[in-house]
């Protein structure tokens, strides 16, 4: 396969510029115009190594705006999960829930859920039944979300495939605020926002007032970017440590498969590769994401109507295709 470069994606987009731009975005001409024609797209932000090339609100709210960035959040706090582990609240990915969550447990506990732990919960291998899909309806309506997602019949092994469930995120938080003392909104906004200089809006919460954890989290498409920065850069951002390298490279650990997408699971971070490059993305229903390509450098976010699916094989796809199309091989570039 031909070696690309960081070069290589700017020199490709020179030579395949579509219309005349502002000359910071011209090299990105193609991908903005392929971006106008997804007609649920609504913002198309690109960066390389840190600079931003394309930061544009192509319909929808302005790019200052905060949006819903739906299942993102899994990504978010995933993120609160390793700065815990590393201030001490938690003792690491292999500690087990159960006792963590004493008040919340059902009364005819499975013995198996005693062996479910962190790292269950961050790589959807919880093995209980979803709460995602057509389960979510019923599981939002119950009296006590955590609790409700305890109880449920377990499906598969703790550790074993992947189930991706809301309710496994949604109890990551309930164990932060459990450790912590602090709400989730408070934590993101001290441990995310504040060094990265970014707002967290407050968002849906239980019946019990907890915060959603792994859903429907407020940020603009700045705040998305930084926060992409921040693990393309193994953790930190203008130079301050955000959190541990190691749990970028934890998070960006395959260790579960998705059975829709095909593509692996780290700990909230979805795994695939682009063009022979080692790719991460955080993904949101609608069409909220994040894509890192690390080794060159590349962050893209887009944010989405939230209220109208994108499946891998649509416009999800056709995402995917968009920002693979920014890698160009040498041999076509030249």
């Amino acid at each position: 396969m031909t070696q690309l470069t960081r070069r290589t994606v700017i020199a490709g987009l020179l030579a395949t510029a579509a219309t005349p731009l502002l000359a910071q975005e011209a090299p990105f001409a193609a991908a903005l115009e392929r971006a106008r024609e997804f007609e649920q797209l609504h913002s198309l932000t690109i960066a390389v190594d840190g600079r931003t090339h394309v930061d544009r609100a192509i319909r929808g709210p302005a790019l200052g705006r905060i949006v819903n960035v739906k299942s993102v959040s899994k990504s978010i706090v995933s993120a609160l999960v390793g700065i815990a582990i590393a201030r001490g609240h938690l003792d690491g990915v292999n500690q087990p829930i159960a006792p963590l969550l004493e008040r919340e447990l059902p009364t005819d506990l499975d013995p198996l859920l005693s062996e479910v732990t962190i790292g269950d919960l961050l790589s959807m291998r919880a093995g209980l039944e979803r709460t995602s899909g057509g389960n979510y309806g019923a599981w939002v309506s119950s009296s006590n979300w955590v609790r409700d997602a305890l109880a449920r019949p377990f499906v598969a092994d703790p550790g074993g495939r992947m189930l991706y469930s809301t309710g496994n995120y949604h109890i990551l938080g309930a164990i932060l605020s459990r450790v912590t003392g602090d709400s989730l909104l408070t934590l993101a906004r001290n441990w995310l926002g504040d060094p990265l200089g970014i707002a967290v809006a407050p968002w849906v919460r239980d019946p019990q007032g907890r915060y959603l954890g792994g859903n429907d989290m407020g940020l603009t498409a700045t705040g998305l970017l930084r926060f992409g920065e921040t693990y393309r850069q193994g953790g930190t951002w203008n130079g301050t440590r955000v959190l541990p390298e190691s749990w970028v490279e934890a998070s960006w650990t395959p260790r579960a498969r998705s059975p829709w997408s095909g593509d692996a699971y780290g700990y909230g971070w979805f795994l695939s590769e682009m063009r022979g490059h080692p790719t991460a993305y955080a993904r949101g229903y609608g069409g909220q994401a994040i894509w890192v390509i690390r080794d060159l450098g590349l962050t893209v976010v887009v944010t989405s109507d939230p209220n109208r699916p994108a499946r891998s094989e649509g416009y999800m796809g056709d995402l995917h295709d968009m920002v693979a199309s920014l890698i160009v091989p040498e041999a076509q570039a030249a």
